[in-house]
């Protein structure tokens, strides 16, 4: 037996008899009304899960109560009966928050699809509203913390942003400013929320990877092409795409994602189908796109496809007491996983904290507050808790040990932590750029990571 009750408003007895009689075999509690004032009072006092709503009624119109049932911005699907000679109703219907349209006379099986479909679509549309609800109450915005000028901007672009099915959004900022976080954001607040969000990292993966990643392969296409494989822009249909690093992107690779840009549709590796997608792109990166534009290293006609919808994602530094709220979440986080009973900070912790340059922003942050939490007991989290990557005067980029190897000031592990540390910091803990910069493989800088306690799980 379902559980789901449909309220139907029509001034027709002939047609409500019938309808009740087929919906209630399938299943469902109905409810009846003849007039407008009559569906209103059901509407408000029984609170049905679905409406079956006529156009012409003897005092007044569906349409009149559609727009009074959703001037409160009710998630109450409603289904409109319209003749087959009125589409300008089922238009009118569709704008003020109609979920779908029957015509008359009525295909009762139609009809059953429709509900269902309408129903489901419903049932998550209230579950990703309360998972949004919970998200903000416990972490600020979508799992994003934050109230400065700054960050209520972003929220406030995200949500514009989100509203629309299909813009292509390009957000920029440097490394650990969350960037993913705003991306995923935008798809959860969007429509496309019910599909995927796929994601590919084009520092992390070679060009031939990448072409295979985004568009999947045919059969004996290649050596060790044993099967074919769809690519993320096939998996993700109907859904979103984040690009990351798109700055890092290849000559050839630009004119490829410049055709689905264009076109909507790409051909597998070795194969010759087209095949069309519906997708949201997102693009990511922490470089200046204009700037590899002006030096020929970036497609000026794919950058301004991409910078449709823009979010500029402010460092840690500019966002003033909101390193403060993120250190204290970051704090009970942290509590719980190494059951700990940190009460806060020193006076002289939280100074240091919005008085240091956060060159790796929030990602930093975090990474400090866990080593701090992990490796001591105090009441308070103190200054001697605290192993920041830079001198808090200082400007971005490189620092210079302090104390001397050989006496007592430095020893071999703390001399190539350092360094170690130096790297990650100038290239924005961009572990590809670093490992070059270091002359390592990127396996042996992650090895050593590991080993300093810079690789998080």
């Amino acid at each position: 037996m379902r559980a789901e009750t449909i309220l139907i408003v029509d001034d027709e007895k002939l047609i409500r008899w019938s309808l009740r009689q087929e919906l209630t075999k399938a299943g469902f509690t109905v409810l009846e009304a003849e007039n407008v004032q009559g569906g209103y009072h059901s509407f408000t006092e029984n609170e049905p899960d679905l409406m079956i709503l006529d156009q012409l009624m003897p005092d007044g119109t569906g349409i009149d109560l559609l727009k009074k049932i959703k001037s409160g911005s009710n998630m109450l699907p409603v289904i409109m009966l319209t003749a087959i000679d009125r589409s300008d109703v089922a238009v009118q219907a569709m704008k003020l928050g109609a979920i779908d349209y029957v015509t008359k006379p009525v295909n009762i099986e139609e009809l059953k699809i429709v509900i269902d479909k309408a129903l489901e679509s419903t049932r998550l549309k209230r579950q990703v509203a309360h998972l949004i609800k919970s998200q903000q109450k416990e972490s600020g915005f979508c799992g994003m913390i934050g109230s400065s000028p700054v960050m209520k901007k972003v929220f406030e672009d995200i949500s514009k942003i989100a509203q629309s099915r299909g813009t292509t959004v390009l957000i920029t900022g440097e490394s650990g400013t969350g960037k993913e976080l705003a991306a995923r954001a935008i798809h959860l607040l969007g429509e496309r929320r019910e599909k995927p969000l796929m994601t590919v990292n084009f520092s992390a993966l070679s060009e031939s990877l990448i072409e295979t990643e985004l568009f999947g392969h045919e059969k004996g296409s290649f050596t060790g092409a044993t099967s074919q494989k769809k690519g993320i822009f096939e998996i993700a249909d109907g859904g979103a795409i984040l690009l990351d690093e798109i700055g890092d992107i290849s000559p050839k690779m630009q004119v490829r994602l410049l055709r689905v840009l264009e076109q909507k549709a790409f051909q597998r590796v070795g194969g010759t189908a087209e095949i069309t997608v519906d997708i949201r792109i997102i693009a990511a990166t922490n470089q200046s796109l204009e700037k590899l534009v002006g030096e020929d290293k970036f497609r000026s006609d794919l950058y301004y496809r991409l910078n449709v919808a823009y979010i500029q994602m402010p460092a840690l530094r500019e966002r003033g007491e909101d390193i403060i709220l993120l250190a204290n979440n970051y704090l009970q986080e942290f509590n719980t996983k190494f059951h700990k009973a940190f009460k806060g900070f020193t006076q002289e912790s939280r100074d240091l904290f919005l008085r240091y340059h956060w060159p790796g922003n929030v990602r930093e942050l975090r990474n400090v507050l866990e080593r701090a939490v992990l490796l001591n007991e105090d009441e308070f989290v103190s200054l001697r808790n605290i192993e920041l990557l830079s001198s808090p005067a200082s400007a971005p980029g490189m620092y210079l040990p302090q104390g001397d190897a050989g006496s007592g000031g430095l020893s071999l592990y703390d001399m190539e932590k350092q360094v170690l540390t130096q790297a990650l910091v100038k290239t924005d803990f961009n572990q590809s750029k670093a490992a070059k910069l270091l002359k390592i493989s990127r396996d042996t800088l992650r090895y050593r990571m590991k080993k300093y306690g810079l690789l998080l799980s």
